[in-house]
Parts: structure tokens; C-alpha cells; sequence
């Protein structure tokens, strides 16, 4: 069953039966009060009629009869019985009702000075006795009549609360009907966007109308949890590539000290070759790890960080470059206070960092127009600012915003080789030191990355 059907059906439910509880105590309490109300009218009667025939005791039978007469239309189908003290008749009306003697010698039995009052019902009659003294005299009554007015007010009374149980009723069928479909609105809207959610399709946050609600809450968390999950998807899914990628400039390295080991001739040479072709060979596999546990961030776990001094880093990786590229020439320019070096040190990882800024100067080395580079490092109160500057074809604005999605590729890397994963790991781990990268252009024929580190001692 849907949201919005049993939002429908529960609160209609729970407020009919709640309306009929309601309604079914109001008749009950009427239903009542008309029975109370009406055998207190005919104890009175009982009790004025024998007030009466105390008093006219000696007077003629024929002036009883006219009392009886002109009181006959006081109840509608009654009889009254007078008794004396030995439960002799001494008085009954002329109505033709008539109660059986078995059910007054009864009510007779019943009524003494300890239970001077009795009423009982005979189908829709209500009978009542009545023991009285008066006059040092006792007295017994019995009353039987039906109370047409009152039954008359009764059945009034319930076609008004019927007709008002079905008119409010529908009422609240209609407005709980109308309230389910505002409430359950949001979330059906949320279920038709999420049910065919694809994870290989560009990242759309669902929308819902703003409100101060949980469902605005509940979509903001699902926005956050599919761009999360999106993201680890594909980076899993093209983990490979990324290792592939990152691989190469590595593996090259060590082709490259291969070769010049084959030509060395000098022994201590050749040694001190061999150990670094062996650190570097280490390197590789700590790049590997480090893919590997860059990966796992996905999953909530954090990449182990020590303290970096980012412009040793970039000179490491410059050097590394010129060994393979010894065409390209990089300069490094210090912007801003250069003295103060908590300004140049940062919290991360150095492999993953080098691995960034490596892919930066490798974008700058493919896309220069000129073999040249320019690095500049911005210091800062706040934050350390590196740009990553060359002269050649630039990114048109309308590819900008797919710049850093997977197998991406300008217009200005035709006839290039590559995947289009380079800026998407870089992207990755400028993310994970809390960090920010971004591209911009003069229009031309400049391009520069920025990449943007906050300083935890500021």
C-alpha cells in the first residue's frame, strides 16, 4: 500500500471512528436523559393524583372521572393505578392500556418505605412504581405510559446525528484525501526520480519545492549520499584506468635508467644508478598503494598525512620530469612572504600530492606551445595558492564545466594521446587535502590551474 493511501485510510479511519464514538455518546447521553426525564413526570403525576384524591376523597366519583378527563392528554397512551395502604385500587384512569395484574402484584411486592421507587420497561412503555406517604397515610402507584414526545425527539435527534456522521464524514474523507496528496506529494516525486537513477549519467541533485520540512532534509541527505556514491562508483569503475594512467610517467623513469645504465662504463656510477633505480622501483609500488588507498576514501576511510613542504615537492617533481622531458623547461616564482615557513607547509600525503602535481606539469609539458613553464606559489594568511601556468591551445568555456568528469577531452587535445582520467585524479586528490583546483584562461592562448590549499595554522 502507498504513502498516500495510508495516509488516506489511517486518518480517515481514526477520525470517523472517532466522530461516530462521539456522535453514539451524544445519543446515548439524549437516550437516557428522555428516559430519567419522562419517569420523573410520571412519579409526579403519580404523586399529584394521590395529593388530589386525598383531598377529594368525599367528593363525587363523577368529578374524578372529569379530572381524569381533562389529565388524559397529559401522556399519550398511559394508565394509572392508585392503591391504598392494603393494596387496594383505589384509583385507576380510563385509558384502555392496561398493565397485567401479575406485573402489578409484582411491582406491588417490590415497593416498601426501603424501596420506595421502581421503573422498569416494557417493550417501548416505561412503567413505574411509586410508594408515597401523605397524610400519615401510604400510598402505592403505578404508572405505565409511552412517551411519544420524547421517542419523537429521539428518532429526530438520530437522523440529524446520522445524516451529520455521513456529512462530516465525507468531509474528511475529502480533506484527507487532499492533505495525502500535499504530504505524500514530495516523496512520490522523490521515488519516480530515484527509481531509475543511473549512476553512468552526469550528476542532476534531485529538486523539491523549499520548505521547512523532512522531506527537503531527507532530499538534501539523498543528494548528498548519490553525489558521494556517484562519485565512488566511478572512480572504482575506472580505477584501472586511473592506476594505468598514473602509472606510465613512473614506468617510463625507470625505462629511461635502464638506458642510461646500459651506457654507463663507470662501476661507482652505475652503483649509485642501481640504488636509485631501486628507490624509484619502491616509489612505484608506493604509488600503487597509494591508488589504491585513495580508492578507499569512497568508503569514509581518510589517506594517512604528514607535514609537506609543497615547494621541496614541486622541485622533486621537476627534477624527476627533466629526466624524461630535458626539452621543457619549468620556472618557479615565489609570490607573497616567503620567511615564514609554516606559509609553505601543509597536512597530506606526498606521493598522492607529487602524483597531482605531476599530471599539472605533464598537462603543461603536452599542451605548451612554447617548452616552457611557469609554477608560481602564492603564500598567504589563510591559504597556500599554486599555479600551474603555460602558452598554447586553451579550453573552449562551453567544455569548462566538463573539465574535471572522466574521459573528458577538449577540443585542444586533438591529436593527442590519453584518457581524459588525468584531471579527474588530480580533482580527487586536491579534494581529499581539503583542497581546491580550478582552470582559467585569458581567451587565447594562456592556461592556468590553480590549486588552493587551506593553511590549519591560520
Amino acid at each position: 500500500m502507498s504513502i498516500r493511501r495510508k495516509i488516506l485510510l489511517y486518518f480517515s479511519a481514526t477520525i470517523i471512528s472517532l466522530l461516530g464514538i462521539t456522535l453514539f455518546f451524544i445519543y446515548t447521553l439524549f437516550y437516557e436523559f428522555r428516559e430519567e426525564e419522562f419517569q420523573q413526570k410520571q412519579k409526579q403525576k403519580i404523586t399529584s393524583t394521590i395529593k388530589f384524591l386525598t383531598e377529594i376523597k368525599q367528593a363525587d366519583e363523577s368529578i374524578i372521572q372529569a379530572l381524569d378527563r381533562i389529565s388524559i392528554n397529559e401522556f399519550y397512551d398511559e394508565k394509572l393505578l392508585i392503591f391504598d395502604a392494603a393494596k387496594n385500587l383505589i384509583y385507576s384512569s380510563i385509558d384502555d392500556l392496561q398493565i397485567p395484574d401479575k406485573e402489578v402484584n409484582g411491582i406491588l411486592n417490590v415497593l416498601t418505605i426501603a424501596h420506595p421507587w421502581l421503573e422498569t420497561k416494557d417493550d417501548l412503555y416505561d412503567v413505574v412504581g411509586v410508594y408515597v406517604e401523605y397524610n400519615n397515610n401510604t400510598y402505592y402507584g403505578i404508572n405505565k405510559a409511552f412517551d411519544e414526545s420524547g421517542y419523537s425527539k429521539l428518532d429526530f435527534l438520530r437522523y440529524v446525528l446520522i445524516f451529520t456522521f455521513l456529512g462530516i464524514s465525507l468531509a474528511i474523507i475529502l480533506i484527507a484525501y487532499y492533505l495525502s496528496r500535499i504530504i505524500a506529494e514530495p516523496i512520490v516525486d522523490i521515488t519516480e526520480k530515484i527509481t531509475d537513477y543511473n549512476f553512468d549519467t552526469l550528476y542532476i541533485p534531485i529538486e523539491v519545492k523549499r520548505s521547512e520540512n523532512e522531506i527537503v532534509v531527507l532530499a538534501e541527505q539523498f543528494n548528498k549520499l548519490m553525489k558521494r556514491m556517484k562519485e565512488a562508483v566511478s572512480f572504482q569503475k575506472h580505477a584501472i584506468n586511473h592506476i594505468s594512467h598514473e602509472l606510465k610517467t613512473p614506468i617510463a623513469v625507470l625505462v629511461s635508467n635502464f638506458e642510461r645504465m646500459e651506457k654507463e662504463t663507470d662501476l661507482e656510477v652505475l652503483k649509485t644508478q642501481i640504488h636509485r633505480q631501486k628507490e624509484d622501483t619502491k616509489s612505484l609500488s608506493e604509488i600503487i598503494n597509494l591508488l589504491l588507498e585513495l580508492s578507499k576514501t569512497d568508503t569514509g576511510q581518510s589517506i594517512p598525512k604528514t607535514e609537506i613542504r609543497v615547494d621541496e615537492l614541486i622541485f622533486d617533481t621537476i627534477d624527476e620530469l627533466a629526466q624524461l622531458y630535458p626539452d621543457f623547461e619549468f620556472s618557479l616564482d615565489y609570490l607573497g612572504n616567503t620567511d615564514n615557513e609554516a606559509l609553505l607547509t601543509i597536512q597530506g600525503s606526498a606521493r598522492l600530492l607529487k602524483a597531482a602535481f605531476t599530471n599539472l606539469m605533464l598537462n603543461s609539458i603536452h599542451y605548451s606551445s612554447n617548452k616552457e613553464g611557469n609554477i608560481q606559489i602564492i603564500t598567504g594568511e589563510n591559504q597556500l595558492q599554486i599555479d600551474f601556468i603555460n602558452k598554447g591551445p586553451v579550453i573552449a568555456p562551453e567544455e569548462q564545466k566538463y573539465l574535471f568528469q572522466h574521459f573528458f577531452r577538449g577540443k585542444n587535445s586533438k591529436g593527442k594521446s590519453g584518457f581524459g582520467l588525468g584531471l579527474v585524479f588530480i580533482h580527487k586528490i586536491i579534494s581529499q587535502h581539503d583542497g581546491h583546483v580550478s582552470y582559467s584562461t585569458d581567451g587565447k592562448h594562456l592556461n592556468k590551474f590553480s590549486v588552493i590549499f587551506p593553511l590549519q595554522n591560520s
